[in-house]
């Protein structure tokens, strides 16, 4: 069995591995190849790459940008003994900000495969990732939510009516972003106007973005649209990020672009999902926890200040049910944190999943104790544009009450210099 194989056996069940003919055949196959992964040296994943070098840019990113001096403390470690490492004393916030740069995605995906819930989020509470446009996003003691007003005709006042009710809520410090219904330059534009009017008029220390394809906002741009964040949804083989339109050189200049325009890093925004490598057909033989762990090798290439896995968005095919949505969220969240990201999550289920609001409330908690950077604030936590369930403004609320969280600090003092827009249930005093 090679290394590909002994990763998919490995990981815990899932629908789209199945689907895909790559899971194990029963429990007992599935645990002994996770005692074979978790005697297999650390090392092995770099002289084996589960993707040929010469047939995937993605690997040869993963490869190329390796941190061998970052990687050289754990290097002589097996994945289970990363494991035992990983959730010891020694592995403090310090050394997991340093470590990050010497990790590539299949070392992250592989020793979450032989961990539990608990180890999942117990690691990733400890792995603090910072990033700062208007407002700092990721500090301890902070969650933060992106404000998401989606409409399904675009229509500005219906979206206006969204954002100021979330604002209303403490929503919308990450940034205030909209699924547009149409992907084209002019009302990409007509958006980012009416968003960028808002924020400047009440002077709201935020970030504001329109989720259409990296090109269109680049033309958007061109036409003098005044773009913040640039969004695009990436994946973790070539193959599938073709699908989406891109490559990496398409997000090198938007890249470039961003920075340019704003003089600062933190000026993209990336989402992710379990299954998209699956449904594209471009997972190569990978299972889609590990794709995914490669979809964060490409958005650290762009030190993002947001990235979130839209965890149960593509449906019961690849996740079946509550349990698997649960797992895949806090397997993603741990991986991203793990390799250095801002990880968000949208927490979030289709209306044909064995799902409920019930499990979405059990993951919304246990990414709360995680350290979530942020997650999503929608309307009633029904997205009448998308057609899927996810996390309302009171979801924020009640999270930051029960774990006594707060916003972002600048967002937080520009509420408290508003107050008749915050109603006393956010404040905690």
């Amino acid at each position: 069995m090679n290394l590909r194989e002994l990763l998919a056996k490995a990981s815990p069940a899932r629908s789209g591995d199945e689907l895909a003919g790559l899971a194990a055949g029963s429990a007992e196959e599935r645990v002994r190849a996770q005692m074979r992964l978790a005697d297999r040296p650390l090392s092995v994943f770099l002289r084996e790459p589960i993707i040929p070098y010469e047939a995937d840019e993605v690997t040869r990113l993963i490869c190329d940008s390796h941190d061998a001096e970052a990687f050289a403390p754990v290097a002589h470690l097996t994945v289970g003994e990363f494991r035992d490492w990983l959730l010891s004393e020694q592995a403090t916030a310090q050394r997991l900000q340093s470590l990050a740069p010497g990790l590539i995605p299949e070392m992250a995906a592989a020793v979450s495969k032989i961990m539990r819930l608990q180890d999942l989020v117990s690691v990733a509470a400890k792995c603090r990732v910072v990033t700062r446009f208007r407002s700092t996003i990721g500090l301890p003691g902070r969650l933060s939510t992106r404000l998401q007003p989606n409409h399904p005709t675009d229509d500005l006042q219906g979206i206006a009516a969204s954002i100021f009710d979330g604002l209303c809520y403490g929503n919308g410090d990450a940034v205030i972003g909209v699924n547009p219904v149409a992907d084209s330059p002019a009302r990409v534009e007509s958006l980012l106007r009416m968003l960028d009017r808002i924020r400047e008029h009440h002077q709201i220390p935020t970030q504001i973005c329109v989720l259409a394809h990296v090109t269109t906002q680049m033309k958007a741009l061109a036409r003098g649209a005044p773009l913040d964040l640039v969004f695009q949804s990436v994946a973790g083989t070539e193959a599938a990020n073709a699908s989406f339109g891109v490559n990496l050189s398409v997000l090198d200049e938007a890249w470039q672009a961003a920075r340019e325009l704003h003089g600062g890093a933190n000026v993209m925004y990336f989402e992710t999902g379990q299954g998209s490598a699956l449904s594209a057909n471009a997972h190569h033989g990978v299972d889609q926890l590990t794709c995914e762990a490669r979809a964060y090798g490409v958005a650290r290439r762009y030190q993002p200040l947001l990235v979130n896995t839209v965890v149960g968005f593509i449906g019961p095919e690849y996740l079946y049910n509550g349990k698997q949505i649960l797992r895949a969220g806090l397997e993603d969240h741990f991986c991203g944190k793990l390799l250095g990201l801002p990880m968000g999550c949208d927490i979030c289920y289709t209306n044909h999943a064995e799902a409920d609001q019930d499990d979405m409330d059990a993951l919304l908690t246990m990414l709360g104790v995680a350290g979530c950077n942020y997650i999503m604030g929608v309307p009633g936590a029904d997205d009448v544009m998308l057609h899927y369930q996810s996390t309302s403004f009171h979801d924020a609320l009640y999270l930051r009450s029960v774990l006594g969280l707060r916003p972002a600090p600048e967002f937080e003092a520009w509420l408290e210099r508003h107050p008749s827009l915050v109603p006393e249930s956010w404040l905690l005093t």
